[in-house]
């Protein structure tokens, strides 16, 4: 009886210092103002703990006042961070993650589809090809599956089993047992395009923390077999590290701000951060998938008449998140700033309008996904490499 007592109140302590810190910023002193809402979370606290026919312990009770707190701000890009999903996380901004390194889609009939296997991957090694449809992933059949679901089926630890129940075209299914492994995921391909000489094509998928160095590998190796010009595409790129935009906008743009930043009390210009600009000429492929860091580049560009924008307008992310970690694995993640292209435009829920504007229908949208770079099936493609011409 008395250790409830002790956790009864040791709840309620702590209750009433997250409340002082919303309060006053701080723990020093506790001048607490609300006292009625401070007396409403004690009284809740009090009826779930002796009425509450559910029977929640201490600890679920603070997980889901913290998470409530954050959910307060009604802020979508806030968020408390669980520890497994701060993992996932860090993973997503690292660019690896435990898994068999496949990306995936779902084709127009709703199948599980192969978009293209990870070089070097057990995928790869196994001999699955894009267009091959999952069936199923371990006992699960992909049909009952969302995207997100069938990835993280096939996500895990490295050295566990996943088996994958697969389709070809004019074949019999066929099951693959593959051993999951560290994966670090590309996030710029290119190469260059039958018919368009000197002409590269350039996808950024994300922004990890390897990007910048993946893009300069890949511009070296270009320019060594005579770059005259580049096609970057941005198209459904959800953005990433802060960092990894300056890093590439630094690579097209000349010598100066890349983007400003403002915060609560602060404000901050971020410049380009290395010498080694390519001046070639340029266009930028963009879409309602371009969102936040994508939107630094493509507004960086933009603004300093370094290329052209082709597409659609942009997702319109004007916002940085900050992550903080917390004791026991778990963080936080707050808004913490906006950010202004380099032209001092705030694009947040506005976007970025492109040069030359072309939409394309959800058919030709799937198609450019799932086979690009593909001049005949993607207007905006098209488009791109009609104002390369000289």
């Amino acid at each position: 009886m008395l250790s409830n007592r002790y956790g009864v109140l040791k709840t309620v302590l702590i209750i009433i210092a997250l409340f002082s810190i919303l309060i006053t910023g701080t723990l020093g002193f506790m001048v607490v103002t609300n006292l009625d809402g401070l007396g409403r979370a004690v009284q809740v606290l009090a009826l779930i703990k002796s009425q509450s026919l559910a029977d929640a312990d201490m600890a679920t009770l603070i997980e889901g006042a913290t998470a409530g707190m954050v959910q307060a701000l009604e802020d979508p890009y806030s968020a408390y961070l669980k520890p497994e999903l701060y993992q996932d996380l860090q993973g997503n901004i690292k660019g690896t993650y435990g898994g068999v390194g496949l990306l995936i889609t779902m084709d127009s009939e709703q199948r599980l589809t192969v978009v293209s296997p990870f070089k070097g991957t057990p995928a790869q090694r196994a001999g699955i090809i894009s267009g091959d449809q999952i069936l199923r992933i371990d006992d699960r059949d992909t049909s009952e599956l969302d995207l997100e679901e069938a990835a993280a089926l096939m996500q895990g630890e490295p050295g566990t089993e996943v088996v994958l129940l697969l389709y070809r075209q004019g074949q019999p299914t066929w099951e693959v047992t593959l051993v999951r492994e560290v994966i670090e995921i590309p996030t710029v391909e290119g190469q260059f395009l039958d018919g368009y000489p000197g002409i590269a094509y350039i996808a950024v998928t994300n922004f990890t923390d390897h990007t910048g160095a993946e893009l300069g590998q890949l511009l070296t190796e270009l320019k060594q077999e005579g770059l005259k010009g580049i096609v970057l595409d941005l198209r459904n790129n959800p953005g990433g590290s802060l960092p990894a935009a300056l890093e590439v906008a630094s690579f097209f743009v000349p010598e100066g701000p890349v983007v400003y930043i403002e915060a609560k009390g602060s404000s901050e210009t971020l410049r380009t951060v290395h010498p080694h600009r390519v001046e070639l000429p340029l266009v930028v492929l963009v879409n309602g998938g371009s969102a936040s860091a994508s939107e630094i580049v493509a507004g960086a560009i933009k603004d300093t008449g370094s290329g052209q924008l082709v597409g659609e307008t942009t997702f319109g992310k004007g916002l940085v998140q900050t992550v903080f970690p917390l004791t026991g694995g778990a963080a936080v993640k707050l808004t913490t700033a906006k950010y202004l292209t380099p032209g001092r435009h705030d694009i947040h829920e506005v976007g970025i309008v492109p040069d030359v504007e072309i939409k394309l229908t959800p058919e030709e949208q799937h198609e450019a996904l799932v086979h690009a770079p593909a001049v005949d099936r993607d207007p905006q493609l098209a488009k791109a490499l009609e104002l390369l011409r000289p």
